[in-house]
């Protein structure tokens, strides 16, 4: 406080203080309920890509298999045999 400050002047400086700090305070709350949202989201993402990668995994070996288990034209017997 300085030595020409009024005690009205004092008051207000106080309140000015008191209100800026509610502000942050409401804004850390938002960015603490932001926060909070995006890493319930990312962990969703994150399974369903875990989810994805093993369907593809599956998808890709079902198509070797069935590319193994497909006779070739070159393997196959000529009817007149």
């Amino acid at each position: 406080m300085h030595d020409d400050d009024t005690p009205s002047d004092a008051a207000a400086r106080l309140e000015a203080l008191e209100s800026r700090l509610a502000y942050q305070e409401h804004w850390l709350d938002t960015l603490d309920r932001t926060v909070a949202a995006q890493e319930k989201r990312l962990m969703q993402l994150e399974r369903l890509n875990e989810l994805m990668q093993h369907k593809l995994r599956e998808q890709r070996q079902a198509l070797q298999e069935a590319e193994t288990a497909t006779p070739r034209p070159e393997d196959e017997v000529p009817p007149h045999y």
